[in-house]
């Protein structure tokens, strides 16, 4: 076990039933699946979200979608005001950047009131046109693959930041805090 630090990725107290529905599954296992190659540098995990693309949706959908995740997470990652941060593929817990993530998908599939705002705290204000043109093209290319995202509202991302800050802060201020 190691020590806990402010910087790594903190449970928000989303359900799991959230992982049950298909257009959450499949952004967030590509999200987690290229965030872990990107940091990794090993293909596995993009093959492993091509599988699951596939599997849902078929090759012709499953090579689309990956074009569209692919381009959204290099985007963020060049973008990001600090290193993506995500949870292991099988973890039935999101960390705020993911929540972010889905608040900006969702919000680019519906009213787009949330998208500025996931926007702004995913990445660095100068560079968001690149992530603003990929994640409209990912949320357009789900809602064509008839998977829409549950809508998330500015009430509930607040209190999703609101929490994963006090856990922070509970982090920095007892350092010697460890993961189980």
């Amino acid at each position: 076990m190691r020590a806990a630090s402010p910087d790594d990725p903190v449970r928000t107290g989303i359900s799991e039933d959230y992982f049950l529905r298909r257009a959450e599954r499949l952004l967030l296992g590509g999200y987690r699946y290229w965030t872990a190659g990107f940091r990794t540098g090993s293909i596995t995990p993009w093959e492993m979200s091509w599988s699951l693309y596939a599997e849902a949706l078929g090759q012709p959908n499953a090579d689309r979608l990956t074009t569209d995740m692919q381009a959204f997470v290099h985007s963020l990652r060049l973008c990001g005001s600090c290193p993506l941060k995500a949870f292991p593929f099988n973890a039935r817990y999101l960390c705020l950047e993911e929540c972010l993530t889905i608040g900006l998908i969702a919000s680019l599939q519906g009213d787009k009131e949330v998208a500025e705002f996931c926007l702004q705290r995913l990445g660095c204000p100068a560079n968001c046109e690149p992530v603003r043109v990929t994640a409209q093209r990912l949320a357009d290319t789900l809602a064509d693959l008839d998977a829409r995202l549950l809508p998330v509202s500015q009430s509930v991302i607040d209190e999703i930041i609101r929490r994963v800050e006090n856990q922070r802060a509970r982090l920095s201020a007892n350092p010697s805090t460890t993961h189980h």
